[in-house]
């Protein structure tokens, strides 16, 4: 193929019968005739300045995906802070404490607030300034622009304009939606790959307008100049009306010459177009939706939490305000030594309503501890913490491209551990669209040995089942008649051969089969039918050849990744296509010697290519003996209901082996031929051309009912099976996930025989399920499927599968509830032919629907809206196209690791944040409450039993650290359980360690604790001598024993939560408790503690008086005794998964009794029907079938032979 300006003088339009034909001009195609609004587009193409001002001022190329801009971030950060409630609480508590009712000083009510709130901001300032990076990468892309006199010039992306013409290369991206003007092809034709924004693996073909073709090279645009008045920006992909003004003459576009953003030039050297749509009004901008701000379940149920508390606080500040009411009244006006009424008039015994209403608020603010304010900023610092650590996480680092898991936020790192369905995309998030010839079908027999994934797998378990298996329960004959694994391997088709003694791997063809290659099969019965299959394979496809210089080899240019991988197999078995002309194929044969490759030319006649309606593709050729074939491949359905008589001969054969790759999740396709007499070819050739340059609507329909009748009466050669190569460990990931419970939809563009297929091959369709196919054909489907139906046979697996028209009828109102009723009670769901809205749309109605947490995962333009409906969104980062990573929450380079993210990270970030806020809430009330039991004491006056500085430092430091090495390092169990063990995940969907019933036990525990430091200090100092002269404790004495109570239950409270400990949980728990003491210390030296009658508190009041270490003691034992006697009746006779685990590692059995740990393994998956396992179960049970036949017939002929 002809590069650079050189062009490629092969008219491609002449290989497409159906999908690239332009017929001649007729009245029909004259200009549109549109008027009004919708259609107000003008484009001065050439001309950019045209559009440097209104009203023809377009918006720039420029593409933003950030939250915030310089000018909205603070004011959109504000309100984003300020929706919390807690926060709100804070600072209507900082605006009070100016005012004289308040019982702190300003600057500890103002600084705490502005620390947390402004760590917040800097932290979503952070997140935002990675998302603009990202779009500056995309921005400052170069595109190659006509600048002027016929000179192009390089230009970044953000700077193109509307009008401008830019010159596109091979592998590149549109850079804005184009005009197709002209290609490296004389007749305009170009290869346009739309995976990034349908999904579609296949090529599509563009054309140029005929009166554009001649603008062939840069010094042809030095004078040139034309006008489009087309449609307004709009989300519709498929769609595009316009009109081309040039040279007096007006010519009418449609979508066949409009090239989208983010959609890659492919097989075209070069193509030249003109700017219609830019930026965000491109159509695949107007698919996207803005960012949206999510927020986690866990976080909002938090909020109910604060109301809670917030009610809570409001109760017994009440309480105090009528306490203090009474006392005002009755007791002040005797108490004449407090100097009253006061200045303020805060404390007034005429006035005792007002008195009261004053205490009202400062009691608000006094007993403003329940609410805890560190516990924001504290999960801010977790949840930043714990997305680095799955950032830094090596086991999802993708060494090929050297892309790390990234967590674009750390909002929702709690939400992974939640999730209960995963809406997945198909084409480069599953599938790395390429395919690997593995095995065929000749003339009825069965060649290529190499097992394929589920094969390997089955006979892998098998072989572990057997070996774990008692004595007892194998069969006797089954031993003695010597089945055991290698006969499972044996009948599984697994090569024993070692992996190391094999060839190096070729690109697109893992065939592993001696007959067939270095011409071996010149030896086998069939091998005429065998040259026709090589022939068929190396003749029937649209592709060019390319030549690499080096080498001398062959790469192909091929429409789908099918093609490529048939091509490169004939190449192989000796059938190398080298050459196309614009009348012939040309292939290098090395047959009838395998030694001396013969070069052979087949005249191609006429050439049926594949559609999604027709499902077949058909060339027609003359041989070099002069006889015309018609050589045929398509879906073995379709290739069956056109075989002739005489053409069955294999049929019955074939299907068996159609079948069995169909379990072994290949994609098939049947081959087939027929012998041609020159004189019905000829006639037939008539019929067709007349057809084919006709005039009229019919046109389409004409070529298809002549085609027909032609492509009847085959001879049936065989069938291929080609693996859909998925991405690496795809298979496995789906099973892990399926058995943690997770429900798992595909939603695609591409067509539903694909989508089945990539089902088939990832395991979440397999043979014997029951497909519920709904397309326009049979909507009624949906009425007749009643989901009770599908529970009544629980062994029963269904998979539904829809198309996107269908689905446009389903999302309506009045069915979208019976379809998602119908979906839930299916095992996999796979939507296909969906567009970018439609995905966005389906993801909603999982999400409102079901109100579970829905996980959507794309690579592409077209998967933004989903990825930004759904309550997470993850990207996939590691190919070329940005736009779903920069919409995405969290980005993956590959889908394999999924499984980590979930059923690692997710489990542990989601129990960490969840035992996390518990914890917070039991220590705040427990520390809140005793400074209200306190009031009572203190007649209601707003006194509080501790110094300020302790109350500051109780949040801050005295306990924040160890609750964040609870959140950043605690784990249940390590990483590697996790993933052996995936019902684990479950506990997260079920809220196991969030649900009402926990949180309203911790508090019950926070209360419980409060009650016991208060009153049992109380008790222990009330009239009690103190000191070695005989002195009783003064407030602050009983206040800081009190504090130094609540230090070590809290502390060693977390301490008992904490399942595993490393050195920093010991440093941070341990260490908070001795910062204390050093702070008592060095707080008793200073001066300030003269003014609080703290002076030299610990070292010589406390310190030396037995009844403070004792008091300490029995209070920190007698606060955690119920959570120890708790969790020891919870481990002993109702324990969780994880208790189990953990008592196993414990005592070593995992190492010391590995049937123990394999049974236990087992035990720990949820029942699924989808998934590897679960097609592993059928192939094993498929297997065992056939064991107890051969079993059944040696019994049979033992018996017989003892009889004769």
């Amino acid at each position: 193929m002809a590069r650079g300006r050189i062009r490629a003088r092969i008219r491609r339009s002449n290989l497409y019968t159906f999908s690239c034909y332009r017929a001649p001009a007729t009245e029909e195609d004259r200009p549109h005739d549109f008027q009004g609004p919708g259609y107000s587009r003008m484009v001065y193409c050439n001309q950019p300045h045209m559009h440097a001002q209104k009203p023809l001022k377009y918006c720039t190329n420029y593409i933003s995906t950030t939250k915030y801009n310089v000018v909205s971030f603070l004011p959109k950060a504000i309100f984003e802070q300020f929706r919390r409630v807690a926060n709100l609480y804070f600072l209507l508590a900082a605006v009070l404490s100016l005012t004289p009712v308040s019982p702190f000083s300003a600057v500890s009510m103002i600084a705490p607030l502005v620390f947390v709130v402004g760590l917040s901001m800097a932290k979503e300032a952070l997140e935002d300034w990675r998302r603009f990076i990202q779009d500056m990468k995309v921005n400052l892309r170069k595109a190659n622009v006509h600048k002027r006199d016929g000179v192009f010039g390089l230009k970044p992306w953000m700077k193109l304009r509307v009008g401008d013409i830019v010159k596109v290369e091979k592998d590149k991206f549109f850079p804005a939606d184009l005009l197709l003007l002209s290609s490296s092809y004389e007749d305009g034709i170009c290869y346009v790959e739309t995976m990034n924004l349908d999904g579609e693996t296949n090529l599509k073909v563009k054309r140029a307008l005929e009166t554009t073709l001649p603008l062939e090279d840069d010094q042809s645009f030095k004078d040139f100049t034309a006008s489009i008045r087309c449609e307004d920006p709009n989300p519709n992909l498929y769609t595009f009306v316009g009109n081309f003004e040039f040279d007096r003459q007006v010519y009418p576009l449609d979508p066949s010459q409009i090239l989208l953003r983010d959609s890659k030039l492919r097989n075209t050297a070069y193509v030249y177009g003109v700017v219609i749509f830019t930026g965000h009004d491109s159509k695949v901008m107007q698919n996207s939706t803005k960012s949206p701000s999510k927020r986690s379940r866990i976080e909002k149920q938090m909020d109910k939490i604060i109301y809670i508390l917030f009610s809570l606080l409001v109760f017994i500040s009440f309480i105090s305000s009528v306490g203090f009411i009474a006392k005002t009244k009755n007791d002040l006006p005797n108490w004449w030594y407090l100097q009253v009424p006061d200045d303020e008039g805060l404390y007034d015994p005429s006035k005792p309503l007002a008195s009261g209403f004053y205490h009202l608020v400062t009691a608000l603010i006094l007993y403003g501890y329940l609410i805890p304010i560190s516990l924001y900023v504290s999960i801010e610092v977790v949840k930043v913490l714990q997305a680095l650590f799955i950032n830094k996480d090596i086991h999802m680092y993708d060494e090929e491209t050297g892309t790390p898991a990234q967590a674009r936020t750390s909002n929702l790192n709690e939400e992974l551990g939640q999730v209960d369905t995963i809406l997945s995309d198909k084409t480069g998030t599953l599938t790395c669209n390429q395919m690997d010839f593995l095995k065929c079908s000749i003339a009825g027999t069965a060649y290529g040995m190499r097992a394929s994934d589920v094969e390997l797998a089955a006979a892998k378990q098998m072989a572990m089942d057997m070996d774990g298996q008692s004595q007892a329960s194998t069969p006797h004959a089954w031993r003695k008649s010597g089945f055991g694994e290698s006969e499972i391997e044996l009948e599984a088709v697994v090569s024993s051969r070692d992996e190391e003694g094999r060839k190096p791997a070729i690109k697109g063809f893992s065939f592993d089969d001696s007959r067939l290659m270095n011409g071996n099969w010149f030896k086998e019965p069939n091998a005429d039918m065998i040259l026709l299959f090589f022939r068929i394979l190396s003749v029937c496809h649209t592709a060019i050849p390319e030549e690499n210089e080096e080498t001398g080899t062959y790469t192909y240019e091929a429409e789908s990744p099918d093609e490529g991988a048939f091509l490169v197999a004939a190449r192989e078995f000796g059938f190398e296509f080298c050459k196309r002309t614009q009348s012939s194929i040309f292939v290098r044969e090395r047959y009838p010697s395998y030694q001396e490759p013969v070069e052979r030319e087949f005249k191609v006649l006429n050439l049926l290519d594949f559609t999604s309606k027709r499902k077949r593709m058909s060339v027609i050729v003359r041989d070099e003996n002069g006889q015309i074939l018609l050589l045929c491949k398509g879906a073995d359905s379709i290739i069956f209901d056109r075989l002739a008589r005489n053409g069955r001969m294999y049929e019955e054969a074939t299907t068996k082996h159609l079948n069995e790759y169909g379990e072994a999740g290949l994609r098939t396709l049947a081959l087939a031929y027929k012998k041609l007499d020159e004189a019905k070819y000829a006639a037939w050739n008539e019929e067709f051309t007349k057809a084919r340059t006709s005039i009229g609507g019919d046109r389409e329909g004409m070529l298809e009912r002549i085609s027909d009748t032609m492509e009847r009466d085959l001879i049936l050669v065989g069938a291929t099976a080609v693996e859909d190569k998925l991405q690496n460990g795809v298979p496995q990931c789906i099973d892990k996930l399926a058995q943690a419970g997770l429900k798992i939809w595909v939603l695609t563009g591409d067509k539903m025989e694909t989508a089945i297929n990539i089902g088939f091959a990832c395991s979440l369709l397999r043979q014997g399920m029951k497909q519920i196919c709904i397309s326009t054909m049979n909507t009624d489907a949906l009425l007749v499927q009643d989901p009770k139906q599908l529970e009544k046979d629980p062994q029963a697996a269904f998979a539904l599968i829809i198309d996107g028209k269908t689905l446009t009828h389903t999302l309506e109102d009045d069915m979208k509830h019976q379809f998602l009723n119908l979906a839930i009670g299916c095992a996999s769901v796979i939507c296909c032919r969906v567009s970018p809205k439609q995905k966005a749309l389906v993801t909603r109605l999982v999400k409102e629907g079901t109100g579970k947490t829905t996980l959507a995962i794309g690579d592409g333009a077209n998967d933004v809206g989903m990825i930004q409906e759904a309550d997470i969104g993850v990207g996939i980062s590691g190919c070329e196209g940005m736009q779903a990573v920069m919409a995405s929450d969290f980005a993956i380079a590959q889908f394999r690791f999924l499984e980590r993210l979930l059923v690692v990270h997710g489990h542990w970030c989601y129990k960490r944040i969840a035992q996390m806020i518990c914890y917070f809430f039991y220590k705040n009330i427990a520390f809140g409450l005793t400074i209200f039991y306190f009031e009572a004491f203190a007649g209601f006056s707003g006194q509080s039993v501790y110094v300020d500085w302790y109350m500051l430092l109780f949040n801050v430091v005295l306990t924040s650290l160890p609750v964040i090495s609870l959140g950043v390092f605690e784990q249940d169990v390590d990483s590697e359980v996790c993933l052996q063990f995936p019902a684990l995940y479950q506990q997260g969907p079920k809220n196991l360690f969030f649900d009402w019933y926990r949180i309203f036990g911790w508090m019950a525990n926070g209360l419980y604790t409060s009650l016991i430091v208060f009153f049992l200090n109380i008790i222990i100092f009330y009239d009690q001598a103190f000191r070695s002269g005989g002195q009783t404790a003064d407030m602050t004495a009983v206040g800081t024993t009190m504090f130094t109570c609540i230090i070590w239950a809290v502390n060693c409270q977390i301490a008992l939560t904490m399942s595993h400990f490393t050195w920093i949980q010991h440093l941070f728990v341990w260490g908070s408790v001795t910062f204390w003491y050093i702070f008592l210390a060095v707080y008793g030296e200073l001066s300030y503690a003269l003014d609080v009658n703290a002076f030299r508190i610990l070292l010589e009041i406390l310190a030396p008086a037995p009844i403070y270490w004792s008091t300490t003691l029995l209070v920190t034992v007698a606060c955690n005794l119920p959570y120890l006697a708790h969790i020891s009746f919870q481990r002993s006779f109702n324990p969780l998964d994880h208790h189990v685990i953990q008592e196993i590692k414990y005592y070593r059995k995992d190492i010391e009794d590995r049937h123990m740990w394999r049974a236990e393994r087992s035990k720990a998956r949820q029942k699924t029907k989808i998934g590897l396992t679960a097609r592993v179960d059928a192939k094993i049970s498929q297997l065992k079938g056939r064991l107890q036949k051969k079993y059944s017939l040696a019994s049979s002929t033992v018996v017989t032979q003892q009889q004769t």
